[in-house]
Protein backbone atom coordinates (compact mmCIF):
# COMPACT_ATOMS: atom_id res chain seq x y z
CA UNK A 1 0.00 0.00 0.00
CA UNK A 2 3.17 2.25 0.75
CA UNK A 3 4.88 1.85 -2.05
CA UNK A 4 1.92 3.12 -4.42
CA UNK A 5 1.04 5.97 -1.86
CA UNK A 6 2.69 8.98 -4.34
CA UNK A 7 1.26 7.52 -6.92
CA UNK A 8 -2.48 8.16 -4.94
CA UNK A 9 -1.76 11.37 -3.76
CA UNK A 10 -0.51 12.55 -7.20
CA UNK A 11 -3.92 11.04 -9.18
CA UNK A 12 -6.17 12.41 -6.61
CA UNK A 13 -4.40 16.19 -6.36
CA UNK A 14 -4.80 15.75 -10.16
CA UNK A 15 -8.11 15.03 -10.49
CA UNK A 16 -9.93 16.91 -7.73
CA UNK A 17 -7.68 19.98 -7.93
CA UNK A 18 -6.88 19.45 -4.18
CA UNK A 19 -3.16 20.87 -3.26
CA UNK A 20 -0.83 18.28 -2.91
CA UNK A 21 0.27 19.61 0.23
CA UNK A 22 -3.30 19.54 2.14
CA UNK A 23 -3.49 15.67 1.49
CA UNK A 24 -0.05 15.27 2.75
CA UNK A 25 -1.18 16.48 5.85
CA UNK A 26 -4.19 14.98 5.47
CA UNK A 27 -2.52 11.66 5.52
CA UNK A 28 0.00 12.68 8.05
CA UNK A 29 -2.75 13.70 10.73
CA UNK A 30 -4.72 10.42 10.01
CA UNK A 31 -1.92 8.42 10.74
CA UNK A 32 -0.95 10.34 13.77
CA UNK A 33 -4.84 9.76 15.55
CA UNK A 34 -4.40 6.26 14.83
CA UNK A 35 -1.40 5.79 16.24
CA UNK A 36 -2.24 7.35 19.17
CA UNK A 37 -5.37 4.86 19.28
CA UNK A 38 -3.10 2.03 19.65
CA UNK A 39 -0.13 3.16 20.98
CA UNK A 40 -1.73 5.35 23.71
CA UNK A 41 -2.58 8.77 24.03
CA UNK A 42 0.02 10.32 26.07
CA UNK A 43 2.71 9.58 23.74
CA UNK A 44 4.72 12.01 22.19
CA UNK A 45 3.90 11.17 18.39
CA UNK A 46 5.52 12.36 15.30
CA UNK A 47 4.43 11.47 11.84
CA UNK A 48 6.55 12.55 8.49
CA UNK A 49 5.79 11.80 5.06
CA UNK A 50 9.22 11.08 3.14
CA UNK A 51 8.85 12.89 -0.55
CA UNK A 52 11.93 10.67 -1.62
CA UNK A 53 10.55 7.40 -0.77
CA UNK A 54 6.83 7.91 -0.89
CA UNK A 55 6.20 6.77 2.70
CA UNK A 56 4.86 7.64 5.85
CA UNK A 57 7.44 7.79 8.48
CA UNK A 58 5.99 7.29 12.40
CA UNK A 59 8.10 8.21 15.11
CA UNK A 60 7.84 8.32 19.13
CA UNK A 61 9.48 10.30 20.88
CA UNK A 62 10.41 9.41 25.10
CA UNK A 63 12.89 10.75 28.17
CA UNK A 64 15.21 8.76 29.17
CA UNK A 65 15.72 7.66 32.77
CA UNK A 66 17.58 5.41 34.60
CA UNK A 67 14.22 3.13 35.18
CA UNK A 68 11.29 3.66 32.97
CA UNK A 69 8.07 3.72 34.94
CA UNK A 70 5.69 4.97 32.33
CA UNK A 71 5.97 3.01 28.91
CA UNK A 72 3.89 5.79 27.12
CA UNK A 73 6.78 8.50 28.34
CA UNK A 74 9.87 6.84 29.52
CA UNK A 75 12.54 4.58 28.25
CA UNK A 76 15.22 2.97 30.34
CA UNK A 77 18.66 4.17 29.75
CA UNK A 78 19.74 0.45 28.88
CA UNK A 79 17.13 0.44 26.04
CA UNK A 80 18.03 4.23 24.97
CA UNK A 81 21.35 2.41 24.69
CA UNK A 82 20.30 0.12 22.35
CA UNK A 83 18.82 2.29 20.07
CA UNK A 84 21.60 5.32 20.49
CA UNK A 85 24.52 4.47 22.15
CA UNK A 86 25.76 8.14 22.44
CA UNK A 87 22.08 8.74 24.47
CA UNK A 88 22.02 10.90 27.90
CA UNK A 89 20.11 10.48 30.98
CA UNK A 90 17.40 13.39 30.54
CA UNK A 91 17.68 13.59 26.76
CA UNK A 92 14.57 12.85 24.57
CA UNK A 93 14.84 9.69 22.41
CA UNK A 94 12.70 9.60 19.16
CA UNK A 95 12.14 5.72 17.87
CA UNK A 96 10.74 5.05 14.31
CA UNK A 97 8.29 2.71 14.08
CA UNK A 98 9.14 0.14 11.33
CA UNK A 99 5.62 -1.42 10.52
CA UNK A 100 2.89 1.02 10.74
CA UNK A 101 0.28 -1.73 9.18
CA UNK A 102 0.58 -3.25 12.75
CA UNK A 103 -1.64 -0.12 14.25
CA UNK A 104 -4.64 -2.61 14.31
CA UNK A 105 -8.22 -2.32 12.02
CA UNK A 106 -9.65 0.26 14.88
CA UNK A 107 -6.75 2.51 14.24
CA UNK A 108 -6.95 2.45 10.43
CA UNK A 109 -10.74 3.23 10.35
CA UNK A 110 -10.32 6.14 12.44
CA UNK A 111 -7.20 7.19 9.71
CA UNK A 112 -9.91 6.74 6.81
CA UNK A 113 -12.21 8.96 8.52
CA UNK A 114 -9.59 11.89 9.48
CA UNK A 115 -8.91 11.38 5.47
CA UNK A 116 -12.41 11.52 3.83
CA UNK A 117 -13.30 14.34 6.42
CA UNK A 118 -10.01 16.29 5.70
CA UNK A 119 -10.60 15.64 1.85
CA UNK A 120 -13.77 16.87 1.94
CA UNK A 121 -12.90 20.48 3.76
CA UNK A 122 -10.15 20.57 0.78
CA UNK A 123 -12.91 19.80 -1.81
CA UNK A 124 -15.10 22.41 -0.57
CA UNK A 125 -12.38 25.34 -0.02
CA UNK A 126 -11.63 24.34 -3.80
CA UNK A 127 -15.67 24.85 -4.93
CA UNK A 128 -15.63 28.01 -3.23
CA UNK A 129 -12.80 29.33 -4.61
CA UNK A 130 -13.75 27.82 -8.18
CA UNK A 131 -17.40 29.84 -7.92
CA UNK A 132 -16.56 32.99 -5.68
CA UNK A 133 -15.62 34.89 -8.93
CA UNK A 134 -18.63 33.58 -10.47
CA UNK A 135 -21.18 34.80 -8.25
CA UNK A 136 -24.39 36.56 -10.59
CA UNK A 137 -23.19 34.32 -13.38
CA UNK A 138 -25.17 32.09 -15.14
CA UNK A 139 -24.12 28.24 -15.07
CA UNK A 140 -25.33 25.35 -16.97
CA UNK A 141 -26.01 21.89 -16.04
CA UNK A 142 -27.71 18.66 -16.13
CA UNK A 143 -30.27 17.52 -14.13
CA UNK A 144 -29.49 14.75 -11.68
CA UNK A 145 -32.19 14.33 -9.18
CA UNK A 146 -34.78 15.45 -7.06
CA UNK A 147 -34.85 15.97 -3.31
CA UNK A 148 -37.82 16.81 -1.94
CA UNK A 149 -39.11 19.32 -4.57
CA UNK A 150 -35.61 20.44 -4.80
CA UNK A 151 -33.49 20.10 -8.18
CA UNK A 152 -29.89 18.48 -7.90
CA UNK A 153 -27.96 19.89 -10.94
CA UNK A 154 -24.84 18.68 -12.18
CA UNK A 155 -22.56 21.06 -13.37
CA UNK A 156 -20.20 18.99 -14.43
CA UNK A 157 -17.25 19.67 -11.29
CA UNK A 158 -19.44 19.52 -8.27
CA UNK A 159 -23.77 19.53 -7.59
CA UNK A 160 -25.91 22.47 -6.94
CA UNK A 161 -28.95 23.10 -5.63
CA UNK A 162 -32.17 24.56 -7.23
CA UNK A 163 -34.47 25.47 -4.66
CA UNK A 164 -38.24 24.62 -5.02
CA UNK A 165 -39.21 28.20 -4.41
CA UNK A 166 -36.68 29.32 -7.00
CA UNK A 167 -38.13 26.96 -9.82
CA UNK A 168 -40.44 28.53 -12.25
CA UNK A 169 -44.44 27.10 -11.16
CA UNK A 170 -45.79 25.14 -13.67
CA UNK A 171 -42.63 24.32 -15.47
CA UNK A 172 -41.56 20.73 -15.29
CA UNK A 173 -38.05 18.53 -16.58
CA UNK A 174 -37.11 15.75 -16.09
CA UNK A 175 -33.58 13.50 -15.26
CA UNK A 176 -30.70 14.27 -17.74
CA UNK A 177 -32.48 17.70 -19.36
CA UNK A 178 -29.86 20.33 -19.72
CA UNK A 179 -31.21 23.61 -17.67
CA UNK A 180 -29.98 26.97 -17.34
CA UNK A 181 -30.18 29.08 -13.61
CA UNK A 182 -28.49 31.97 -12.03
CA UNK A 183 -25.86 31.36 -9.44
CA UNK A 184 -27.38 32.84 -6.84
CA UNK A 185 -25.39 32.00 -3.82
CA UNK A 186 -22.01 30.23 -2.94
CA UNK A 187 -21.49 28.77 0.47
CA UNK A 188 -17.96 28.71 1.99
CA UNK A 189 -19.03 25.68 4.40
CA UNK A 190 -21.97 23.75 3.67
CA UNK A 191 -23.62 20.20 4.98
CA UNK A 192 -25.33 20.12 1.56
CA UNK A 193 -24.78 22.25 -1.02
CA UNK A 194 -22.16 25.18 -1.55
CA UNK A 195 -23.98 26.40 -4.59
CA UNK A 196 -27.59 27.60 -4.34
CA UNK A 197 -29.21 28.42 -8.12
CA UNK A 198 -32.19 30.35 -9.16
CA UNK A 199 -34.31 29.96 -11.92
CA UNK A 200 -36.83 33.03 -10.69
CA UNK A 201 -34.87 36.38 -9.68
CA UNK A 202 -34.81 39.32 -11.63
CA UNK A 203 -31.31 38.74 -12.56
CA UNK A 204 -31.72 35.97 -14.11
CA UNK A 205 -33.73 37.29 -16.65
CA UNK A 206 -31.47 40.20 -16.86
CA UNK A 207 -28.30 37.95 -17.54
CA UNK A 208 -29.97 36.29 -19.98
CA UNK A 209 -30.82 39.29 -21.87
CA UNK A 210 -27.21 40.41 -21.58
CA UNK A 211 -26.10 36.70 -22.94
CA UNK A 212 -28.54 37.23 -25.80
CA UNK A 213 -27.75 41.29 -26.97
CA UNK A 214 -24.52 41.92 -27.63
CA UNK A 215 -25.30 45.80 -27.30
CA UNK A 216 -26.00 45.29 -24.03
CA UNK A 217 -22.91 43.32 -22.80
CA UNK A 218 -20.76 46.05 -24.62
CA UNK A 219 -22.78 48.55 -22.37
CA UNK A 220 -24.28 50.62 -25.21
CA UNK A 221 -27.54 49.45 -24.12
CA UNK A 222 -28.46 49.22 -20.06
CA UNK A 223 -31.17 47.09 -18.37
CA UNK A 224 -32.90 49.69 -15.94
CA UNK A 225 -34.93 47.48 -14.34
CA UNK A 226 -36.80 44.15 -14.37
CA UNK A 227 -39.92 43.27 -12.78
CA UNK A 228 -41.18 39.48 -13.03
CA UNK A 229 -44.00 37.29 -12.16
CA UNK A 230 -42.22 33.87 -13.23
CA UNK A 231 -43.72 32.20 -15.53
CA UNK A 232 -46.26 34.23 -16.19
CA UNK A 233 -45.12 37.51 -17.44
CA UNK A 234 -42.16 39.83 -16.71
CA UNK A 235 -41.08 43.38 -18.03
CA UNK A 236 -37.56 44.85 -18.79
CA UNK A 237 -37.11 48.36 -19.37
CA UNK A 238 -34.02 49.58 -20.99
CA UNK A 239 -32.50 52.48 -22.20
CA UNK A 240 -29.27 53.58 -24.82
CA UNK A 241 -26.35 55.47 -24.01
CA UNK A 242 -26.44 56.43 -28.22
CA UNK A 243 -28.60 58.30 -30.02
CA UNK A 244 -29.01 56.28 -33.24
CA UNK A 245 -29.60 52.98 -31.02
CA UNK A 246 -33.79 51.82 -30.26
CA UNK A 247 -33.14 50.18 -27.07
CA UNK A 248 -36.45 47.96 -27.25
CA UNK A 249 -35.54 47.04 -30.97
CA UNK A 250 -31.97 45.84 -30.38
CA UNK A 251 -33.06 43.65 -27.51
CA UNK A 252 -36.03 42.76 -29.87
CA UNK A 253 -33.20 41.25 -32.32
CA UNK A 254 -34.75 40.36 -36.07
CA UNK A 255 -37.94 39.36 -36.70
CA UNK A 256 -38.24 38.31 -32.52
CA UNK A 257 -34.76 36.11 -32.73
CA UNK A 258 -33.17 37.84 -29.73
CA UNK A 259 -36.44 38.44 -26.99
CA UNK A 260 -37.80 34.53 -28.54
CA UNK A 261 -34.02 32.90 -27.50
CA UNK A 262 -35.22 34.54 -23.91
CA UNK A 263 -39.27 33.13 -23.54
CA UNK A 264 -37.86 29.60 -24.86
CA UNK A 265 -35.01 29.65 -21.99
CA UNK A 266 -38.00 31.05 -19.76
CA UNK A 267 -40.33 28.11 -21.33
CA UNK A 268 -42.95 30.64 -22.39
CA UNK A 269 -42.78 33.53 -20.03
CA UNK A 270 -44.59 36.57 -21.50
CA UNK A 271 -41.89 39.89 -21.46
CA UNK A 272 -42.54 42.56 -22.20
CA UNK A 273 -39.82 45.59 -22.87
CA UNK A 274 -39.71 49.08 -22.53
CA UNK A 275 -38.20 52.26 -23.01
CA UNK A 276 -36.66 53.85 -20.01
CA UNK A 277 -37.47 57.65 -18.73
CA UNK A 278 -36.23 59.65 -16.15
CA UNK A 279 -39.78 60.99 -16.39
CA UNK A 280 -41.86 58.94 -14.08
CA UNK A 281 -44.45 59.82 -16.31
CA UNK A 282 -43.12 59.36 -19.10
CA UNK A 283 -41.96 56.06 -17.70
CA UNK A 284 -45.41 55.09 -16.39
CA UNK A 285 -46.36 55.45 -19.72
CA UNK A 286 -44.52 53.30 -21.47
CA UNK A 287 -44.56 50.61 -18.78
CA UNK A 288 -48.10 49.93 -19.32
CA UNK A 289 -47.84 48.92 -22.84
CA UNK A 290 -49.78 47.55 -24.76
CA UNK A 291 -52.51 49.97 -22.41
CA UNK A 292 -52.25 53.62 -24.24
CA UNK A 293 -52.39 56.24 -21.38
CA UNK A 294 -54.58 59.68 -21.82
CA UNK A 295 -53.32 61.62 -18.78
CA UNK A 296 -50.55 60.85 -15.85
CA UNK A 297 -51.02 63.15 -12.75
CA UNK A 298 -47.81 62.66 -10.55
CA UNK A 299 -47.46 63.18 -6.54
CA UNK A 300 -44.09 63.56 -6.07
CA UNK A 301 -44.41 63.45 -1.93
CA UNK A 302 -46.52 60.22 -1.46
CA UNK A 303 -44.12 58.49 -4.76
CA UNK A 304 -47.66 57.94 -6.52
CA UNK A 305 -49.00 58.25 -9.97
CA UNK A 306 -52.58 58.62 -11.06
CA UNK A 307 -52.53 57.30 -14.28
CA UNK A 308 -56.26 58.03 -16.77
CA UNK A 309 -56.75 56.05 -19.75
CA UNK A 310 -59.76 55.56 -21.96
CA UNK A 311 -62.54 53.61 -20.88
CA UNK A 312 -62.04 50.71 -23.59
CA UNK A 313 -58.59 50.34 -22.26
CA UNK A 314 -59.13 49.99 -18.50
CA UNK A 315 -59.04 46.20 -18.35
CA UNK A 316 -56.04 45.54 -20.68
CA UNK A 317 -53.73 48.68 -18.87
CA UNK A 318 -54.70 47.13 -15.27
CA UNK A 319 -54.05 43.60 -16.97
CA UNK A 320 -55.64 39.96 -15.88
CA UNK A 321 -55.87 40.10 -11.82
CA UNK A 322 -53.87 43.77 -11.60
CA UNK A 323 -50.83 41.73 -13.30
CA UNK A 324 -49.68 44.53 -15.59
CA UNK A 325 -50.22 47.59 -13.50
CA UNK A 326 -48.18 45.57 -10.92
CA UNK A 327 -45.26 44.48 -12.63
CA UNK A 328 -45.31 48.22 -13.86
CA UNK A 329 -45.50 49.40 -10.30
CA UNK A 330 -42.59 47.11 -9.30
CA UNK A 331 -40.68 48.04 -12.07
CA UNK A 332 -40.98 52.14 -11.08
CA UNK A 333 -40.73 51.31 -7.97
CA UNK A 334 -44.32 53.84 -7.50
CA UNK A 335 -47.44 53.38 -6.29
CA UNK A 336 -49.58 53.12 -9.27
CA UNK A 337 -53.48 54.07 -9.32
CA UNK A 338 -55.15 53.60 -12.83
CA UNK A 339 -58.77 54.82 -13.81
CA UNK A 340 -60.76 55.59 -17.03
CA UNK A 341 -61.59 58.61 -18.24
CA UNK A 342 -65.14 58.11 -17.37
CA UNK A 343 -64.28 57.34 -13.81
CA UNK A 344 -61.97 60.41 -13.91
CA UNK A 345 -64.26 62.57 -14.83
CA UNK A 346 -66.92 61.74 -12.27
CA UNK A 347 -64.12 62.31 -9.31
CA UNK A 348 -64.30 65.89 -10.89
CA UNK A 349 -67.98 66.35 -9.98
CA UNK A 350 -69.12 67.57 -6.89
CA UNK A 351 -72.38 65.19 -6.85
CA UNK A 352 -70.47 62.20 -7.34
CA UNK A 353 -67.73 62.97 -4.82
CA UNK A 354 -70.75 64.00 -2.41
CA UNK A 355 -72.20 60.40 -3.26
CA UNK A 356 -68.73 58.75 -2.55
CA UNK A 357 -68.53 60.13 1.33
CA UNK A 358 -71.90 57.88 1.75
CA UNK A 359 -70.21 54.74 3.74
CA UNK A 360 -70.43 51.63 2.41
CA UNK A 361 -70.25 53.44 -1.07
CA UNK A 362 -67.73 52.82 -2.95
CA UNK A 363 -66.59 53.84 -6.88
CA UNK A 364 -68.03 51.08 -8.71
CA UNK A 365 -71.90 51.70 -6.27
CA UNK A 366 -71.58 55.71 -7.24
CA UNK A 367 -70.92 54.84 -11.21
CA UNK A 368 -74.48 52.76 -11.13
CA UNK A 369 -76.07 54.82 -8.96
CA UNK A 370 -74.99 57.71 -11.64
CA UNK A 371 -75.96 56.10 -14.46
CA UNK A 372 -79.68 55.46 -13.26
CA UNK A 373 -79.96 59.44 -13.12
CA UNK A 374 -79.11 60.02 -9.68
CA UNK A 375 -76.23 62.71 -9.46
CA UNK A 376 -75.69 64.15 -6.40
CA UNK A 377 -76.69 63.60 -2.52
CA UNK A 378 -80.19 65.35 -2.98
CA UNK A 379 -81.14 63.97 -5.44
CA UNK A 380 -80.49 60.38 -3.60
CA UNK A 381 -81.84 61.57 -0.40
CA UNK A 382 -85.18 62.20 -2.63
CA UNK A 383 -85.41 59.26 -4.47
CA UNK A 384 -87.53 56.06 -3.73
CA UNK A 385 -86.26 52.74 -2.96
CA UNK A 386 -87.38 51.35 -6.00
CA UNK A 387 -85.63 53.65 -8.17
CA UNK A 388 -82.10 52.22 -5.94
CA UNK A 389 -83.49 48.20 -6.36
CA UNK A 390 -83.84 48.07 -9.81
CA UNK A 391 -79.51 48.39 -9.24
CA UNK A 392 -78.21 44.72 -8.94
CA UNK A 393 -75.84 45.79 -5.57
CA UNK A 394 -78.51 47.17 -4.02
CA UNK A 395 -81.55 45.57 -2.16
CA UNK A 396 -84.49 47.43 -0.39
CA UNK A 397 -82.87 47.50 2.93
CA UNK A 398 -79.76 48.51 1.63
CA UNK A 399 -81.80 51.23 -0.78
CA UNK A 400 -83.65 52.61 2.53
CA UNK A 401 -79.83 53.22 4.21
CA UNK A 402 -78.80 54.64 1.35
CA UNK A 403 -81.66 57.00 1.12
CA UNK A 404 -81.87 58.24 5.09
CA UNK A 405 -77.81 58.33 5.24
CA UNK A 406 -78.13 60.94 1.57
CA UNK A 407 -80.98 62.58 3.62
CA UNK A 408 -78.52 63.20 7.01
CA UNK A 409 -75.90 64.45 4.95
CA UNK A 410 -77.66 66.65 2.76
CA UNK A 411 -80.35 67.75 5.60
CA UNK A 412 -83.32 66.79 3.03
CA UNK A 413 -86.03 64.66 5.26
CA UNK A 414 -86.91 61.03 3.60
CA UNK A 415 -89.67 60.99 1.62
CA UNK A 416 -90.77 57.68 3.61
CA UNK A 417 -91.02 57.48 7.64
CA UNK A 418 -90.71 53.81 7.45
CA UNK A 419 -87.71 54.08 5.38
CA UNK A 420 -86.14 56.08 8.28
CA UNK A 421 -86.29 52.90 11.08
CA UNK A 422 -84.86 50.85 8.43
CA UNK A 423 -81.77 53.20 7.50
CA UNK A 424 -80.40 52.63 11.55
CA UNK A 425 -79.65 49.37 10.99
CA UNK A 426 -76.09 48.20 12.16
CA UNK A 427 -74.01 46.64 9.81
CA UNK A 428 -75.15 43.58 8.63
CA UNK A 429 -71.62 41.66 9.33
CA UNK A 430 -72.29 42.76 13.15
CA UNK A 431 -75.04 40.47 14.13
CA UNK A 432 -75.21 38.07 11.34
CA UNK A 433 -75.55 34.67 12.87
CA UNK A 434 -73.65 31.40 11.28
CA UNK A 435 -73.81 30.81 8.01
CA UNK A 436 -74.05 31.90 4.19
CA UNK A 437 -76.33 35.63 4.31
CA UNK A 438 -75.87 38.19 1.82
CA UNK A 439 -73.44 40.23 2.92
CA UNK A 440 -75.19 43.58 1.56
CA UNK A 441 -77.96 43.15 3.94
CA UNK A 442 -78.93 46.05 6.58
CA UNK A 443 -80.01 44.05 9.78
CA UNK A 444 -81.80 45.43 12.95
CA UNK A 445 -78.59 46.20 15.85
CA UNK A 446 -78.59 48.47 19.22
CA UNK A 447 -76.59 51.54 20.07
CA UNK A 448 -76.37 54.74 18.45
CA UNK A 449 -73.52 54.08 16.13
CA UNK A 450 -73.43 55.05 12.47
CA UNK A 451 -74.35 52.29 9.93
CA UNK A 452 -72.28 50.11 8.12
CA UNK A 453 -72.68 48.08 4.88
CA UNK A 454 -70.86 44.81 4.68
Amino acid sequence: MLSELKRIIDQISRDRGIDRRLLIEAIEEAVQSAARKKLGSRREIEVRYNEEFGEVEVYQFRNVVEKAEDEQTEISFDDALVLDPDVQLGDELGEKMENITDLGRIAAQSAKQVIIHKMKDAEREVIFDMFKDRLGEVVSGIVQRFDRGNMIINLGRTDAILPKDHQIPKRSFKQGDRIRAYLMEVRQTARDSQLVLSRTCDEFLAKLFQMEVPEISEGIVKIMGVSREPGFRAKIAVSSSESDVDPVGACVGMKGSRVQNVVQELQGERIDIVTWSPDPAKYVYNALAPAHVSMVMVDEESHSLLVVVPNDQLSLAIGRQGQNVRLASKLLGWRIDVKSEQRYANLEDQGYCGLLEIEGVDEALADQILAKGILSVEMLARAQVEDLTVIRAIDEEFAAYLIHSAGKISGIAPVSAPQVAVAEAQPAEENQPDGDQDTDTVNEGNGDDEPHVG
